[in-house]
């Protein structure tokens, strides 16, 4: 199941805090590493800095666009303090990592960490089903990148540790492929803010603040496929109409 799991850096900064998350994730069995724009990458300190986990480096993925990346996913959790205006549910570390791994068994998930000096933009983080914080001293919660992935990826690897090996596990009646992929819920979203539109419920003028609330709302629900299904038939024939 972790190699079900992508670690994403958007707009990495300093190349040592590449090479230090590429550790981080060695430690704790996950090997998948994408890095979107990266400042300066390929760079001997991210070599220097990961040790004995040069090999993630070598097969990283470098990308310019975090959508694409992640079109392929069923979960997508960004990390951040807060949600920066994005209505996105939140989830501390260990709760992010026992939602990754529940539906890694299966299917392809991603954690994605913002870029040193600002995080994750709330574009960013839109396009994510929740977001997940370490908790931390109420006087001081910044994090140092690497740390933060350091402390995601231990919470991912105890949560898989103990799914393996807790026999007497709840099964989820909603099996880990029921979810949609990513793109198709975007595709959903286009569809229904085009209907919306249309039909002047939303206000041209400030198209995205409905919008916004409305994804709040599917994403705290959790919608499977079959459900997805349903909302686009549903759609289909309002269109029609």
């Amino acid at each position: 199941m972790l190699n079900n799991i992508k670690i994403i850096l958007v707009e990495p900064q300093h190349t040592g805090n590449i090479g230090a998350t590429a550790r981080a994730m060695k430690t704790m069995g996950l090997h998948h590493l994408v890095l979107i724009n990266p400042e300066n990458f390929p760079h001997k300190d991210a070599y220097i800095r990961a040790t004995h986990a040069t090999d993630i480096l070598d097969r990283c993925e470098v990308k310019d666009n975090l959508k694409v990346v992640i079109n392929d996913c069923s979960l997508v959790i960004g990390t951040s303090t807060r949600d920066r205006g994005a209505y996105v549910p939140a989830l501390n570390a260990r709760q992010t990592a026992e939602k990754l791994i529940a539906q890694a068994t299966s299917a392809t998930v991603a954690l994605v960490f913002g870029k040193e000096s600002t995080g994750l933009s709330g574009e960013d983080i839109r396009q994510c089903h929740y977001y997940g914080f370490i908790p931390t001293a109420a006087d001081f919660s910044s994090l140092n990148l690497a740390a933060a992935v350091q402390t995601f990826c231990y919470e991912i690897f105890q949560a898989s540790f103990y799914r393996e090996n807790d026999k007497e596990a709840e099964v989820n009646p909603r099996s880990n492929n029921d979810f949609p992929k990513n793109e198709d819920l975007v595709f959903f979203y286009e569809r229904l803010e085009h209907l919306l539109t249309q039909s002047n419920f939303i206000n041209q003028k400030h198209p995205g603040i409905v919008m916004e609330r409305l994804k709040a709302v599917f994403k705290r629900a959790r919608l499977d496929q079959k459900e997805l299904n349903i909302l686009q038939g549903m759609i289909s024939s309002l269109e029609k109409h």
